[in-house]
């Protein structure tokens, strides 16, 4: 539900709330100091509603990053992990894992950060409506040693999975959701978070989420940071091309969104800038993916999906909406990042390119034809096909994709057409299994290709699917080997060469989701007001500028202790 607050801000002791004379509207909702204010915008379609980390697929941007944080950060530009609220973690022997966390770290109410709070978050997992319940399949207890001291002990130490799991879940103070019922854990708005990060909440409307700095961040001390804006507004998206105007005019900083036609901008505007001076302009930040319904036919049928496969011309969707912004995926999925992990050989003999006459051999072959003139092939069985192709109304690059993608379909005689529902029906589309076809990048590029895997393959089916395998896809022999994927040290990387290798096999022959194209970590900046950007050059920092959930701990809110104020 959406909630309720005054527009006044009440005082919030320590955090910085004062509004001077050089305040000005910004043409975003509310008056702050211009100079000291971050505007983003990007990830953010639908007013904020919640601040419950722990539903890491929903909440308001920033709750996790600003607010709540995670035991390490991760790097991915220079493969390593950073400590972050836990000064160190290391495995003592083959089973045990210990965690020593920064002393002094107190939450936002100036309660300390104890073991006790990491144990908790952890345990919270046994619930299983939790996003990381399947943690405790192989965990088999966590226990404080001390104030600062954690010690997990594993059934089996899956080495991939804890790695990633460290930098990805917030940790929430035990002294205030030990009140919460196991049904709020998941599903309680969290309207006041208290949590321990450079910002604190200070409104929200419809079409914005403030936030505050806090004068007292722990980094500071610890490690000698701090955040440059006093205030970060991030706006609601309510289109791209509304978007680029308001960068363009510099009444948002940094824009998150896919913005058509950023490459003439870019190319002309001194101002505007992004991670790399040419095409791609952008990092490759996940795999977009056709998702099919394996549980309606013919989307079942692996020879179906395969014709699908050979019928969608990605480059024409690179060159078209896109303009060169992003690159055509490889036929594996797997990231630039992980170049390394990919079976050249596997996929010069098992993989698929666009070839329209491939496509009607194979969909003959596997016994759909046009038995009633009508242009389009029924089922071998003599049934009709219609499906559906589904991405969210205003994200016009894939609304676009989405159009030449039918086109592509129906040229080789597979009825398909395209659908735009909004964003939050289309959630909850995808997470119910009630859709025939959608776009999607959830999972975003990791410390491990691991991470991609469990996307495709993870068991068992659920009755809401709300982060991997939105195509239901049930393969038991590909979870079993993407479970002991998960098992390799992560410093092993023989053994994750082999393991990728034998996972890359069954995806390309069953194509459980066809890898479409590299979408970039949207991110154009307008240096009007901050500089000091991250960007591929040498004398520039190297994190992720961006605003996506799930970045903050992956260097993004470092970021925020490098920019500047424009002279």
């Amino acid at each position: 539900m959406m909630l309720n607050r005054s527009s006044t801000m009440a005082a919030l002791g320590a955090v910085v709330l004062v509004v001077t004379a050089c305040s000005t509207d910004n043409g975003a909702g509310g008056s702050y100091p211009r100079d000291e204010t971050l505007y983003t915008t990007g990830t953010q379609w639908g007013p904020p509603s919640n601040w419950n980390p722990i539903m890491n697929w929903t909440y308001a941007t920033g709750t996790v990053g600003y607010a709540y944080e995670t035991l390490f950060l991760y790097d991915p530009q220079e493969e390593g992990e950073i400590p972050w609220l836990a000064e160190s973690g290391a495995w003592t022997d083959e089973d045990t894992y210990v965690v020593t966390l920064r002393d002094g770290i107190t939450w936002e109410d100036d309660e300390p950060l104890t073991a006790d709070d990491v144990v908790f978050t952890v345990e919270l997992g046994q619930i299983d409506s939790v996003p990381y319940s399947n943690l405790w399949n192989w965990l088999d207890g966590v226990e404080a040693r001390d104030e600062t001291t954690v010690e997990f002990t594993f059934t089996e130490p899956r080495h991939q999975e804890w790695e990633n799991w460290l930098y990805s879940n917030a940790i929430v103070p035990e002294h205030i959701w030990s009140e919460l019922g196991e049904d709020e854990i998941v599903s309680d708005p969290n309207e006041d978070p208290v949590g321990t990060g450079p910002y604190t909440y200070a409104d929200h409307t419809d079409e914005r989420m403030i936030w505050a700095k806090k004068d007292d961040w722990w980094a500071t001390e610890h490690l000698d940071l701090e955040v440059a804006p006093n205030y970060i507004v991030d706006v609601v998206t309510t289109s791209n091309e509304n978007a680029l105007t308001m960068l363009d005019q510099n009444e948002i900083d940094m824009s998150t969104n896919f913005l058509p036609g950023i490459d003439q901008t870019l190319d002309t505007d001194e101002h505007i800038t992004s991670y790399y001076d040419g095409p791609p302009y952008m990092i490759p930040a996940n795999t977009a993916w056709l998702n099919m319904n394996t549980e309606r036919e013919p989307l079942d049928d692996a020879d179906f999906r395969r014709a699908m496969a050979h019928a969608i011309d990605v480059e024409q969707i690179v060159a078209g909406p896109y303009s060169d912004l992003v690159e055509a995926a490889d036929p594996t999925g797997l990231l630039p990042v992980w170049e390394n992990y990919i079976d050249e050989d596997l996929v010069a003999e098992q993989g698929f390119s666009y070839d329209r006459d491939e496509a009607e051999a194979l969909l003959e072959e596997a016994g759909y034809t046009d038995t009633t003139g009508d242009g389009y092939v029924e089922t071998p069985d003599g049934d009709p096909i219609a499906l559906d192709l589904a991405v969210p109304s205003g994200w016009t690059d894939w609304m676009e994709a989405s159009r030449i993608i039918s086109e592509n379909l129906q040229e080789v005689g597979i009825d398909a057409t395209s659908d735009t529902p909004d964003e939050a029906a289309l959630q909850d589309a995808r997470e119910t299994g009630d859709f025939d076809l959608i776009i999607n990048n959830e999972r975003q590029i990791s410390n491990t290709p691991w991470t991609y895997f469990d996307y495709l393959f993870r068991l068992p089916v659920e009755e809401r699917q709300t982060t991997v395998n939105f195509g239901r896809y049930e393969n038991e022999e590909a979870w079993e080997l993407t479970e002991e994927f998960s098992r390799i040290p992560v410093d092993d990387r023989e053994r994750m060469q082999e393991a990728a290798a034998e996972l890359q096999e069954i995806h390309l022959s069953e194509l459980p989701a066809i890898p479409l194209w590299y979408n970039g970590l949207w991110s154009q900046v307008n240096e009007g007001t901050w500089t000091n950007w991250p960007s591929a050059d040498e004398d520039t920092p190297h994190y992720f500028p961006t605003t996506f959930r799930g970045y903050h701990q992956m260097g993004a809110i470092l970021t925020l202790t490098e920019i500047e104020p424009a002279d």
